[in-house]
């Protein structure tokens, strides 16, 4: 069962935003690079160096790795000195390509700073054999420094001196967050008055970022560990000045992705797949019970809903053939919920995704350094080495017949938990080693065939950006999870168990967040769409599937706001009495975003804006000009928009279409 398969599950106010961040525009995403004069190259000045990026001149000091940049609004401190310093470095000399290079003896580091398509890219490589670590860039340091960025799912923007972010009971400082897994992309960014920085780094693995209090001051520090046998003796750091924006990071990492041709492009999945269509306009909802049948599904369509994508666990009651033909005859997409990552014993296993032929367990299981099985999720059987899989495909092809015996019904859609949420292993055994860098690469390449091969709408859960060109949709990047959420789901009292069997309290039941975990998660203060901005138009992403729409009554109309003024789909869990009973309400929400999703789901987010300075008004536009939105999450009206509503804009409409979810009738 779905709730059992990903470690994922159980890992880890408005007013006091700054009038600074209020009103920022973002400038409309660009796919063209920033060319440089001739003359821009590295000027070296004894141990600094200057480099000409676009916006100004970074400075890097080679004593301290210390970054700064002189620009038209003053000089602004990028990264304080190392944390963990390098040592003394040997002379400063030029590179072929215009930029500078160093070493540290002592410290067995060795760095190279250049101008790459308007940014100071840096690139720090371990020259020695021993494992190390560098805590670098030390960032938010600067006094001007105002707002942090995090892509923590969909996105942050935290104002440095809010006291809720620097405190305990936020979750936030003093944890490590793994670049590729607990961020939905591998950046952050702060806002420094007028102007701002972005922080890229494609070397994410291996990479973390904690978050201090600083005086009451939200800082940030990357740390990078070097290893050889993890594949990680390089770490890269791209600055980039930005505009201030609070989705400023997102624009130029959208920017990187393109300039190397990893962008995706909804579009183009569509072009491949005419399938993939049938994503636009839909909301998606898990099935359970009576809703699983051919009866369900046309209930359903009769409400009105025209746009689906239905999914199912893979237990010992999924959707039939003539389930799924009902589903495709009303236009919807429809799959099954799998995993290629937990093996049990198939004479004790909990769930049928865990149960493989022959001995892919425990042969296939992932092994630690004293070759001992990795416990799966939950200490249930073990975790699956995306090499073995690899190795074995060929000739005995398990994940091939996998995925045929679940798409026997003509399922046209599939949803892979686990494979691109960015849990990745190291595998010490012998028969099938293989480090996180591999294993990401594996899991890509199985990705590809079943999205390109076998022709299926493919999603997976909680997607890194790193997957969005395998991608048709996700569950879970839309959703900015804090560690007191896998807490509050462990009381069972509250937030409901694994049964009934035909509708699960851990689905069905309607609970209440813990004020902090609220706050942090859902609070539109603090709510930024990083990850649309950046993604919107390569793959369709929403929240986790166990926080279904109707899961948290209480973040209802904040959630359905979010949804419309990010132009992504809401989340359901149905069964047969939730169709009777909220049917309605889910087909007056999907009316209202179908047409608004059509139009837009494969453009470009090109705009997004505070209209209020405590950020209760915003406002996004895809496209150019496409669609415009503006939601009020506030509880007065702002011109002549009602507190608790969203407008919305399609090209040549003359009046805005608006939505008021929490409004009777």
């Amino acid at each position: 069962m779905r709730f059992f398969t990903s470690r994922h599950r159980n890992r880890a106010a408005a007013a006091a935003v700054v009038a600074s961040l209020s009103c920022l525009a973002l400038v409309a995403p660009s796919d063209a690079t920033v060319s440089l004069p001739p003359q821009a190259v590295g000027v070296i000045r004894g141990h600094l160096v200057d480099i000409p990026v676009k916006g100004g001149t970074a400075t890097v000091d080679a004593s301290s790795l210390r970054v700064t940049a002189r620009t038209a609004h003053g000089t602004v401190e990028l990264s304080a000195p190392a944390a963990t310093a390098p040592g003394a470095p040997g002379p400063v000399a030029r590179t072929a390509d215009g930029g500078v290079r160093w070493s540290y003896p002592g410290s067995g580091l060795a760095v190279t700073a250049r101008a790459e398509e308007g940014r100071l890219v840096m690139s720090v490589t371990a020259t020695g054999r021993a494992d190390r670590t560098l805590s670098w860039p030390v960032t938010g340091t600067d006094r001007a420094a105002s707002a942090l960025q995090l892509p923590r799912g969909e996105g942050l923007s935290l104002p440095v001196a809010d006291r809720f972010w620097n405190s305990a009971e936020a979750q936030l400082v003093g944890s490590d967050l793994p670049l590729e897994s607990a961020l939905s992309m591998p950046l952050w960014g702060y806002t420094l008055g007028r102007q701002g920085v972005s922080y890229l780094v494609p070397t994410d693995i291996g990479t973390s970022l904690r978050t201090a209090s600083d005086r009451g001051r939200l800082r940030a520090t990357a740390t990078h560990r070097f290893s050889r046998a993890e594949g990680t003796t390089r770490y890269t750091v791209a600055f980039s000045l930005t505009d201030g924006s609070p989705v400023a990071p997102a624009v130029d990492y959208r920017a990187w992705l393109s300039e190397r041709g990893q962008l995706g492009s909804l579009r183009e999945k569509i072009r491949a797949n005419p399938a993939t269509g049938k994503l636009l306009g839909a909301f998606h909802a898990y099935l359970w019970g009576d809703a699983r049948k051919a009866a369900g599904v046309r209930q359903l369509r009769a409400l009105g809903v025209d746009g689906m994508w239905l999914g199912y666990d893979a237990d010992d009651r999924p959707m039939d053939a003539a389930a799924v033909t009902a589903a495709k005859d009303a236009g919807y997409l429809v799959g099954p919920y799998d995993s290629f990552a937990n093996g049990q014993d198939p004479k004790t296993s909990d769930a049928p995704t865990s149960v493989w032929p022959d001995r892919v367990y425990p042969d296939f299981c992932v092994r630690d350094a004293d070759g001992k099985p990795v416990p799966g999720f939950h200490d249930r059987g073990c975790y699956l080495s995306s090499e073995a899989f690899e190795k074995a495909e060929p000739t005995r092809h398990h994940l091939a017949d996998r995925t045929r015996a679940m798409t026997a019904n003509g399922a046209d859609s599939y949803f892979l938990d686990v494979d691109a949420a960015g849990e990745l292993f190291r595998d010490h055994s012998s028969a099938h080693p293989m480090d996180r860098a591999r294993d990401r690469a594996n899991r890509l390449a199985r990705m590809k065939r079943l999205a390109d091969g076998d022709r299926l709408v493919l999603g997976s859960e909680s997607a890194g950006a790193w997957a969005n060109q395998v991608l048709a949709f996700d569950h879970g990047s839309g959703t900015p999870v804090v560690d007191g959420l896998w807490k509050a789901q462990r009381d069972k009292e509250k937030w409901g168990g694994y049964a009934p069997a035909n509708a699960p309290g851990v689905f069905f039941k309607p609970a209440e967040l813990p004020e902090a975990v609220a706050k942090a998660m859902y609070d539109p203060a603090y709510r930024v769409p990083l990850y649309e901005t950046a993604l919107h138009d390569s793959l369709v992403n929403t929240e986790r599937w166990e926080l279904s729409y109707d899961k948290l009554p209480k973040q209802k109309t904040t959630r359905a706001l979010l949804a419309m003024l990010y132009n992504t789909p809401l989340n359901f869990v149905l069964d047969g009495a939730s169709l009777k009973e909220r049917g309605g309400e889910l087909a007056a929400l999907q009316k209202y975003f179908a047409p608004l999703h059509r139009a837009a789901g494969t453009e470009a987010m090109t705009d997004f804006r505070d209209l209020t300075a405590d950020r209760s008004v915003q406002r996004t536009v895809f496209g150019d000009g496409v669609l415009t939105v503006t939601a009020n999450f506030g509880g007065s009206p702002h011109d002549g928009l009602p507190g608790g509503c969203v407008d919305a804009t399609l090209k040549g409409d003359e009046k805005p279409r608006r939505l008021c979810p929490g409004t009777p009738g």
